[in-house]
């Protein structure tokens, strides 16, 4: 078995694993990095799609999917993901594209291929390839999120993808129960972070959203629009938050395809009362008629990177008895972390001070340094581990204390490096 990295080699962003299995090809994710606002999006390295059996995707977030269509602009072959994951794949790409049309060597077309050519697959449906196999297994990340579990040759690798052991209140925990595996590709996002308690960080949300409306203010939530949007209005709806919730962008998409696969849902009670709850806009007067009352707004972009979340903060954001809750990852060079770094934003042109209340919430995807031992602690096996997806500290740091702590042969490979076991 030789596993070939791509991309997200001691960085997040761009995932990307050609495993070769007894002469059979499994690429693992092929997505996307998105650099500083205005820079050019970077790819894994390149594969030549006659040489891949089977793309397998892991979820719909861009920096696993985004690079995909690729594929389809000179060749062709078989793509396998969970039905909610192609549908929201499609989505988000398909939105990447119409803000970035220029900026990427694919285009619709090539998307369209893509879908043309996707398989779904359910959790714990074995794909058999040859004398290969492989099979997904819930993830705890997003709706119809993924890890993989590959078996060749008398060996067993498992790829984590992005994954949270504990869930959340909209997903159910990270299935563990995949037996002795002999290698472990994984995530280490938050390998060197300790993130409080779920239930601190929601109980904060819903008081921080009390007091700006108890003031009579708004308080605008941007939030990634697959997962975040829905997750933070059932958090709202639980604890019994008395004014309205309004809900805009592509979250409202993406409502719509979480109601087709609820049975990928923890409750799907909770989440069909929390959206059917909320008032849902999707235009600028019904936006106008939502900020003339207390409340609380929750609409893409999650960074404050274009979408709806631009009218919310020129509207919201210069009144000191409103409120801005970030919720989602402030990636460096993104407005969202400016505002966080230097209370400003830009607005026509202008950096100008923001007089709103801000505050930075915990509401991560993602194990954390605890949930990525415990999940090291119980693996079955004597496994080698690559440590990828995470910021070098993360990576380097997270594999030898793996090999300090197991005793297990760890590493943080590098981009380009092939690795056989």
């Amino acid at each position: 078995m030789k596993i070939n990295v791509l991309g997200a080699a001691c960085e997040v962003g761009r995932s990307g694993f050609l495993v070769n299995c007894d002469g059979t090809n499994f690429l693992l994710d092929y997505g996307v990095l998105f650099g500083r606002r205005g820079d050019p999006p970077q790819y894994p390295q390149h594969v030549k799609p006659k040489e891949i059996d089977s793309v397998i995707i892991t979820h719909a977030h861009l920096d696993h999917s985004g690079f995909v269509p690729s594929l389809f602009v000179s060749g062709r072959c078989n793509v396998y993901a969970t039905p909610p994951t192609l549908e929201l794949s499609h989505l988000l790409i398909e939105d990447m594209l119409k803000i970035e049309k220029t900026m990427h060597p694919f285009d619709i077309p090539e998307l369209n291929k893509m879908m043309q050519h996707s398989k779904e697959i359910g959790y714990k449906e074995k794909v058999v390839r040859g004398n290969s196999s492989f099979e997904f297994r819930d993830s705890g990340h997003v709706i119809g999120g993924s890890t993989v579990l590959v078996e060749s040759e008398k060996k067993r690798l498992f790829y984590t993808g992005d994954i949270n052991l504990r869930g959340s209140r909209l997903l159910n925990k990270a299935d563990l129960d995949f037996g002795e595996i002999d290698v472990l590709i994984t995530e280490s996002t938050y390998s060197q972070t300790e993130q409080i308690p779920r239930n601190e960080s929601e109980q904060r949300l819903i008081d921080f959203a009390n007091e700006v409306t108890d003031r009579k203010g708004i308080l605008f939530i941007p939030s990634f629009s697959v997962e975040r949007s829905q997750e933070i209005a059932c958090v709202l709806k639980s604890g019994n938050f008395k004014h309205k919730v309004v809900m805009d962008g592509m979250a409202l998409k993406v409502n719509e395809i979480m109601f087709r696969y609820q049975e990928y849902l923890r409750d799907p009670k909770v989440f069909a009362d929390s959206i059917n709850s909320a008032v849902l806009v999707s235009n600028e007067r019904e936006r106008r008629r939502a900020v003339s009352e207390p409340c609380v707004v929750i609409s893409p972009a999650g960074m404050l990177v274009g979408g709806n979340a631009v009218y919310y903060l020129q509207q919201l954001a210069f009144d000191s008895k409103n409120g801005i809750a970030l919720v989602s990852y402030q990636s460096e060079g993104t407005p969202g972390r400016k505002l966080l770094e230097t209370g400003k934003i830009e607005t026509r042109g202008r950096h100008m001070k923001v007089a709103a209340e801000v505050k930075q919430f915990e509401f991560s995807g993602h194990s954390d340094r605890n949930d990525l031992f415990d999940l090291i602690k119980n693996i079955k096996g004597n496994p080698k581990v690559l440590t990828v997806h995470g910021d070098e500290d993360s990576c380097t740091k997270f594999a030898s204390e793996i090999h300090e702590k197991f005793g297990l042969d760890a590493y943080s490979p590098h981009m380009g490096e092939t690795i056989t076991f």
